[in-house]
């Protein structure tokens, strides 16, 4: 099992991560009646997209002995209805490290990043905008 859901009411939840016992909690947004406070679950999926590619890229970077140094990913989520779905996630990824990046470098975190699993798992119609930034 990899994780425990537990409804608590009031449009909210709390999931535990059964490994180490981490948990989150979500409430719906203020849009669809909840208080917002939180992340949403729509949140976590676009968020999770983010943390995903930046994991990848790590493992990459690690593989190729790129050093990756910081990265920083904005993420907007927009919503979209009928039905009421995530129409689209943008991620802007900027690298801040002191480092420079060679066109062969960029193309092997790009890659990274636009092959992660979470961003192979969301469906086709979902559109994913991506944009790097390289310091």
């Amino acid at each position: 099992m990899t994780a425990q859901v537990i409804y608590e009411g009031a449009l909210r939840t709390k999931a535990t991560h059964i490994q180490s016992g981490s948990s989150i909690e979500t409430d719906a947004p203020v849009d669809n009646g909840g208080q917002g406070s939180r992340f949403s679950p729509t949140d976590l999926v676009a968020a999770a997209l983010a943390s995903c590619m930046c994991t990848i890229m790590g493992l990459s970077a690690n593989a190729h002995s790129i050093d990756l140094g910081r990265v920083t990913c904005d993420v907007e989520k927009i919503m979209v209805k009928d039905p009421r779905r995530i129409g689209e996630i943008r991620v802007a990824l900027r690298f801040e490290g002191p480092q420079t990046y060679d066109e062969k470098t960029r193309a092997i975190l790009e890659r990274a990043a636009l092959t992660c699993p979470v961003f192979e798992s969301l469906h086709p119609d979902l559109k994913k905008t991506v944009s790097f930034s390289w310091s």
